[in-house]
């Protein structure tokens, strides 16, 4: 979505549809995906918006939040102590964990322990389920 101009507030959709249907929200999982995020609530901020656009502008702000928040939490972590630190944030058990990648909770307490280690394909489904990159769960 990032454009040669600034987008206008005036060009945007006035409903809840056709903001969507201009930019649907999703999770956010890398820095591209920000910037276009970033850019559209700028469009936004600093208007008189009708409960459409606040409700919209709502689940943008919340997402952005939400990647920057793993943003600050991979720099403060790696490897497992991230995964720690991701799992302690978000209120999660071994079980929880287990979902996510696919394993036991058993199998995943060990994760958590030191016990067995990290896969690539672990890291891949937590990277996608956390916002962070695979490269810093596997350091």
């Amino acid at each position: 979505m990032k454009t040669k101009t600034p987008l206008s507030f005036a060009a945007l959709p006035k409903d809840y549809n056709g903001l969507v249907s201009l930019f649907p929200p999703r999770p956010i999982h890398d820095r591209v995906a920000y910037d276009n995020t970033v850019e559209l609530v700028d469009a936004m901020a600093g208007h008189s918006l009708n409960k459409d656009q606040e409700d919209y502008l709502e689940i943008l702000s919340r997402t952005i939040e939400a990647y920057e928040a793993g943003l600050r939490t991979a720099r403060v972590a790696r490897g497992r102590k991230l995964l720690a630190a991701l799992i302690g944030e978000h209120e999660l058990t071994a079980a929880n964990l287990g979902k996510i990648i696919g394993v036991d909770g058993s199998h995943a307490a060990k994760i958590l322990r030191g016990d067995r280690s990290i896969t690539t394909a672990h890291a891949k489904k937590l990277a996608r389920h956390f916002s962070v990159s695979v490269e810093s769960l596997l350091t």
